[in-house]
Order: C-alpha cells, then structure tokens, then sequence
C-alpha cells in the first residue's frame, strides 16, 4: 500500500486540528464519534515541533495511541519521534498536559490490540492491509 501524499496529510491534519480546537475537541468526518487527542512531539531530525491528531483509546486504564498510519507500509512519523524523544504534549477536549510516551512490548501490544479492534474495527483491516506490526504507545502524565 502506498502511503498518502504528504501534502494532502498536511491539509487534512491541519482542518482537523482547527475543527478540534474551535469545538473543544470535537470533530465530524470521519473522526465523528471517536475520542481524538492533539500529539505533539518533536521532531526525531528536525527538532521542530510537529503535531498530529489522533484516535486514543483507554484500554485497561491505559491512554494509548496506534502507530497505524490507515495499514501503510511504514510507520507515522510521530512514531519516529516519539521512539527518539518520549516526552510529548497532548490536548484532549479543552485539556492540556505533558506525557511520556512507552512503546508496548510485542506481547502487552498483541494482548491489547484485540480490545482495540472490538471498539473500533478499522484498527483490524489497517493491520491486515501491512506486514509490519503496528506499534501501540502507552501515554502517561510525568
């Protein structure tokens, strides 16, 4: 599968960043129903500040994030920086905060993903359109 076009991402990411923002972390399309939060890391070769929106979900009293990028081939970049720099900020709703970012094991990853895919499906055809695994990030308060 090939990935989106990275300009496209970048229009796409930033409607949905300004959609979060002016409705206190509600969104419609197709995020419409689904808790999104605000990543934002530093850039892994930059340095710079990058932000993403993305699905979380609780699973077993864990804030966690997937590295699903729709099933592409290759990792989001947040991945990248999130492994080089685990300390992060994140807004959800109205509420902001810094964290830490904990890579799952293979085996905390494959125990948790199935209760992710019970909630929301898609998270199940995106890792069956890749080979690689897609990582799973636990987000903690410092």
């Amino acid at each position: 599968m090939t990935s989106p076009d990275s300009a496209y991402m970048n229009d796409f990411n930033k409607n949905i960043v300004e959609e979060f923002r002016a409705n206190a972390g509600v969104v419609g399309g197709p995020f419409e129903g689904r808790p999104l939060l605000l990543l934002n890391t530093t850039g892994a070769k930059s340095g710079q500040q990058r932000l993403a929106p993305l699905a979380y979900f609780n699973v077993d009293g864990k804030l966690i994030i997937i590295g699903s990028k729709a099933g592409a081939d290759t990792n989001p970049d947040w991945v990248h920086n999130l492994r080089a720099n685990p300390r992060a900020h994140i807004e959800i709703g109205t509420d902001a905060y810094d964290v830490v970012a904990r890579e799952f094991s293979r085996e905390e990853r494959d125990a948790a993903y199935p209760k992710i895919v019970a909630e929301a499906p898609g998270f199940g055809e995106y890792q069956a359109k890749t080979s690689r695994v897609i990582p799973l990030f636990e987000l903690t308060r410092p």
